[in-house]
């Protein structure tokens, strides 16, 4: 399988796809997510997820990206349906978000009628922009008529998942060393909306996770330290890579119990 470039998105295309996986990534890596969540994604594709990774560039208005990335994304499908996959529009479509690419999709599914089958959200971020980007708390400190927010606000943003977000299948994954995670007030949302449908897992890594790499670390003709210390890291890497790879398989393919 080899990566296309269809009306603005990425597409992996598997043989006989059983589901459509939309990808969103965060913030400051979503332009170029082909690259940058290249492992997570070609797994994925490798299980029989037709995956289609819309880039964006953030700006202050996320109500304007989630409504830019929408329009993207369905030229894709209308691209699928007629060269690639005849019944695309059949398949079950689950969308699947890093830090801001999950706003992003909440606020598709808010502010749109979409048809999802279900959403996944890693390391959710909703942080205002003074927290967001750089340096912007010590200009508004120096400057206060240079007080800027996105739209939506992060309570507005919220907000709205409570009164309009209509997916009932849902799973949050935090990372246990992420610090920029903010899960937590999402799961109240989606768990108080959707009781018996959200899944919340906390899984080993940290805020980079989905955007790391297996490390093709090779040894040496001689063994050295630097090796082992390769090695160690590559098994660390590969480790949080594989728990979350098998989380997002397990949930979007569930094994049916057995009868009694």
């Amino acid at each position: 399988m080899n990566w296309q470039e269809v009306s603005g998105n990425w597409i992996l295309v598997p043989p006989n796809p059983t589901a459509i996986v939309h990808f969103l990534g965060g913030a400051f890596v979503a332009a170029a997510p082909s690259v940058t969540y290249q492992w997570l994604l070609e797994n994925l594709a490798r299980q029989g997820y037709l995956v289609v990774a819309t880039p964006f560039i953030n700006t202050f208005d996320h109500a304007l990206i989630a409504e830019e990335v929408l329009i993207t994304f369905d030229q894709a499908l209308r691209y699928l349906e007629k060269r690639v996959v005849r019944d695309c529009r059949d398949l079950p479509i689950y969308g699947l978000g890093h830090s801001m690419g999950c706003k992003v999709h909440l606020l598709i599914n808010s502010l749109w009628a979409v048809e999802r089958a279900g959403n996944i959200y890693m390391s959710f971020n909703n942080y205002p922009a003074r927290r967001s980007i750089p340096f912007l708390e010590q200009v508004v400190q120096f400057n206060p008529a240079f007080n800027v927010e996105f739209t939506p606000s992060p309570e507005a943003t919220l907000a709205l998942v409570r009164d309009r977000y209509p997916v009932s299948q849902n799973l949050l994954i935090k990372f246990r060393s992420d610090t920029l995670d903010q899960t937590r007030p999402l799961s109240e949302v989606l768990v108080r909306r959707f009781p018996g449908s959200t899944t919340v897992q906390i899984l080993p890594g940290s805020h980079t996770t989905p955007i790391a790499q297996e490390l093709g670390w090779q040894p040496g003709a001689a063994f050295s330290p630097l090796d082992a210390l390769g090695q160690f890291m590559r098994q660390e890497f590969y480790r949080d890579l594989t728990r979350l790879r098998h989380q997002l398989l397990a949930w979007l393919n569930p094994v049916p119990p057995l009868e009694q």
